[in-house]
């Protein structure tokens, strides 16, 4: 597999800038994999959030992560001036730049690295070297980040590496005792009810009816997710009883933690979908307006849900329902996922 690296440049670390949502950020740990097949001793770091940071420590392959928060909707040239200087102190060879938005590409321009890649997106001539075009013709997230770590005229493979996030056992015994998790009994069913978008979100009081009948079935249920789903979580722990814990907060690395100690896992379309699947715990994804062939992880997963009856607007990849009436998540029964649930047990 030939990648897309300049001969000039290839020794001088790569520089990753992915999207900053949760799944699309695991799903470019596939390229991460692709450049070290080819030059296992060539540093590769990226370009974080403070929310996604956390993944990169259970990264194969990753020297570190460039932590920055920039802001949204503005162009925000200052910022990205000072994360230019942060860059050109790394001496970095190649920037592979995901993401398709003229500013994403600002600050390696700006850092003067040599080689940057990345498709034309919002007319980035210019700013990249090395520019792409089809990018509609790879109707898979995962096509149009892995493609960029290939040269322009080289084939694609038949499978791209799949992503890895790896939980060392001791951190999750120290965080279990941190949590006061030492005592719940397994097996362990973590719930990610959370998603961009209400309509990507199978019904709370569908959640609360699966736990309280997991639970009663001896299982423990514990409610993963960011501060937005506490609400979420606390309707769900509230019908599930002491056997349900609520682990929702600000720090992703709960629920990275949480779902690599996890029996099984059931999330809708989110990004805790794609950290479970990485991490390898039998996973349930709860698909409605969503197609599952664009947007489940690449890893294989236990089940797909989707409802068992027609619903002629799906999928519409819409974050909210056009007609108001939710059927495509609505129509799955809680004896659905659960039916689930036990098998990948």
């Amino acid at each position: 597999m030939t990648m897309a690296m300049d001969t000039r440049t290839e020794e001088r670390p790569v520089l990753l800038v992915p999207y900053v949502w949760i799944g699309d950020f695991v799903r470019c740990h596939s390229v991460v994999k692709l450049i070290k097949e080819c030059s296992p001793d060539r540093p590769v770091d990226v370009l974080t959030s403070s929310l996604c940071a956390p993944l990169i420590d259970y990264m194969p392959g990753i020297r570190k992560g460039i932590v920055v928060d920039l802001p949204r909707g503005r162009l925000a040239y200052f910022e990205h001036r000072d994360l230019a200087e942060r860059l050109r102190r790394e001496n970095y060879g190649t920037a592979l730049i995901m993401s398709r938005k003229w500013k994403a590409a600002l600050a390696p321009w700006l850092a003067g690295i040599p080689e940057r890649v990345g498709f034309v997106g919002e007319m980035r001539y210019g700013l990249l070297t090395d520019v792409r075009f089809g990018e509609k013709e790879l109707p898979r997230m995962i096509d149009r980040c892995a493609v960029l770590a290939l040269r322009k005229d080289a084939a694609r493979p038949s499978e791209w590496p799949l992503p890895e996030l790896v939980v060392p056992a001791d951190k999750i015994a120290t965080w279990r005792l941190w949590r006061g998790l030492v005592e719940d009994v397994r097996p362990v069913v973590v719930l990610a009810p959370g998603a961009v978008g209400p309509a990507k979100r199978w019904p709370t009081a569908y959640y609360a009816e699966a736990a309280r009948k997991l639970a009663d079935q001896g299982m423990a249920v514990w409610v993963v997710g960011g501060p937005s789903e506490k609400p979420l979580a606390a309707e769900i722990v509230a019908a599930a009883g002491p056997r349900a814990r609520d682990l929702t907060g600000e720090d992703l690395r709960n629920a990275i933690l949480a779902l690599a100690d996890a029996d099984a896992a059931v999330s809708n379309d989110s990004g805790l979908l794609h950290v479970a699947a990485a991490i390898g715990t039998p996973t349930i994804g709860i698909f409605g307006p969503t197609s599952p062939w664009h947007w489940a992880p690449l890893n294989p997963i236990s089940a797909v849900i989707e409802t068992r009856t027609e619903v002629s607007c799906r999928p519409c990849h819409k974050p909210t329902c056009r007609f108001g009436h939710h059927r495509c998540m609505r129509e799955i029964p809680a004896a659905q996922v659960i039916e689930a649930v036990r098998s990948a047990l």
